[in-house]
């Protein structure tokens, strides 16, 4: 027998139902902190001022919110900020253990939204690898808290992303597969067979370790469930593919480059996660182009010289313009009748703020929240947060939640934020 009209039916018999955004997340990584000063407004809410730096951004002000007050309470800041940027872990505070991380929020997030895509997620950085603890070259740990390296040749990235395998290359690829469950299977093995020797202790790194390669082991199985898949067709002619980052090359052109790129993965859906690093922490960059004296890292460290902080302040500048150039990428990229911008969340900022004196703290981070406008976020003002109380655990926890409704926490979070 046939239901009356019930009110909660009207979406399926009446108008069609609205179309839901798919969500996107990138997170965008500036080493040795910023200029404080000249970053943070000195006005709330939505008439706020720019401030001298953030000015860079004035064509996109309705596209954004700063964010001040926000950290992460367990982190112990300085240049180990890549590392807890965006896992909030305290990287000693595990016994037995003089580094450990954690799973990082876009890792939680590719768990959720990586089976519907080619690739769960895209690493990128200026600089490539893994790095060292306390010294990351990437943003995105594992399960396990294992750094997963990130790529820092455009080349390779658009490869990786729009360039099918011819048939030989295939067949090799379908090898290797092949060679490589062969290797997973004889590690779990033989790690098994071990597993009976050891003691408590060891008996737990022993089960990190193999969660690391139940880990591998899905890599190898989405490779495979996806060989057979054509890859977007896209035009590189436009692309700088063999752009240089940091002092050996065209920094802006670099820059920009990675941020085509990462657009056009959103836009074709190849992934629907991604996290660039534009530096690494206590690296140099010199940035010879804007005609500074000190690096990047020296002028972290600048003691309250105003010179310096004035230096610091151009670099500032000079990743905010590339920002705004990515903001102006997206919002021009159209989905079901929406900017791809709307449908993206963007957390900008750095894992360190270097405050009045040079200092590396983990508290009041320098913080931008961009898109996400038709996710729900409101955008245009600038909201400041009780320093040292409001995890930035918080944010992340409110856009895990547009991927998965049922999420309630993130590391120390005490709730999500309202934006």
């Amino acid at each position: 027998m046939a239901l009356p009209a019930l009110e909660a039916m009207t979406p399926v018999f009446g108008k069609a139902p609205a179309t839901v955004a798919t969500p996107r997340l990138a997170f965008l990584y500036v080493p040795n902190g910023v200029n404080i000063q000249k970053w943070l407004p000195s006005e709330v809410g939505e008439g706020y001022a720019l401030s001298p730096t953030l000015e860079a951004l004035r064509d996109h002000r309705d596209d954004f919110a700063v964010l001040s007050g926000l950290g992460h309470p367990h982190s112990k800041g300085g240049h180990s900020g890549a590392d807890t940027w965006l896992t909030g872990a305290d990287l000693e505070g595990t016994p037995g253990y003089d580094y450990r991380n954690t799973i990082s929020v876009d890792q939680v997030a590719a768990q959720a939204l990586g089976p519907k895509t080619r690739l769960p997620s895209l690493e990128l950085s200026s600089t490539g690898g893994t790095g060292k603890p306390g010294h990351s070259q990437t943003l995105a740990f594992s399960q396990d808290g294992v750094p997963l390296p990130a790529e820092s040749n455009p080349r390779v990235v658009f490869e990786r992303l729009f360039v099918d395998e011819t048939g030989a290359s295939r067949e090799e690829k379908g090898q290797r597969h092949l060679e490589d469950r062969s290797i997973l299977d004889a590690v779990r093995g033989q790690a098994r067979s071990l597993e009976r020797k050891l003691g408590k202790r060891d008996r737990e790194k022993l089960d990190q370790y193999l969660t690391s390669v139940r880990e591998v082991e899905q890599r190898v199985e989405r490779a495979e469930n996806w060989m057979d898949v054509p890859k977007p067709s896209i035009n590189a002619d436009r692309l700088a593919l063999d752009a240089e980052p940091n002092d050996r090359g065209d920094r802006e052109t670099y820059f920009r480059t990675m941020y085509d790129l990462i657009a056009l993965a959103f836009q074709t859906d190849l992934t629907r996660v991604c996290s660039f690093q534009l530096g690494r922490e206590a690296a140099g960059g010199s940035y010879d182009e804007l005609g500074l004296k000190a690096n990047h890292h020296e002028l972290s460290h600048h003691g309250g010289d105003e010179d310096m902080l004035e230096g610091l302040r151009q670099i500032d500048v000079f990743l905010l313009e590339q920002l705004g150039y990515f903001l102006t990428r997206l919002q021009e990229s159209d989905e079901d009748g929406q900017p791809l911008l709307d449908q993206t969340m963007i957390v900008y900022g750095s894992g360190m703020n270097s405050g009045e004196g040079g200092g590396h703290s983990p508290k009041n981070l320098p913080l931008l929240f961009a898109g996400g406008r038709s996710l729900g976020f409101s955008l245009g003002h600038h909201q400041s947060f009780a320093e040292s109380t409001v995890p930035l655990s918080n944010l992340f926890v409110s856009m895990l939640q547009k991927v998965d409704p049922a999420t309630d926490r993130f590391m120390d979070s005490t709730g999500a934020l309202a934006i």
